[in-house]
């Protein structure tokens, strides 16, 4: 059995609700689409896969140290929640 690694990758600054977007910024290593990816905080925590990323509403594959990104999230975010990559 594998034990799944999380690291550490960004916070999440803004949340969308109309449009269930996470404004993410990334703080850590770089987020691509298809990643795992774990959101964290004290009323939050859930694990999904990234199908839809966009930087400056245009649709990006990944997203470097130190960008903001939108993700398409299933659940609700918060500001400062944390965003972990999972392995």
């Amino acid at each position: 059995m594998t034990v799944s690694q999380e690291v550490k990758i960004g916070k999440v600054v803004n949340y969308y609700s109309r449009i269930s977007v996470a404004a993410v910024e990334v703080t850590g290593g770089c987020l691509k689409k298809g990643d795992t990816v774990r959101f964290m905080g004290a009323n939050t925590d859930f694990t999904q896969m990234v199908e839809s990323m966009e930087i400056e509403k245009k649709p990006v594959e990944k997203a470097e140290k130190g960008e903001s990104v939108g993700i398409k999230v299933k659940d609700r975010v918060r500001p400062n929640d944390l965003v972990f990559k999972v392995s």
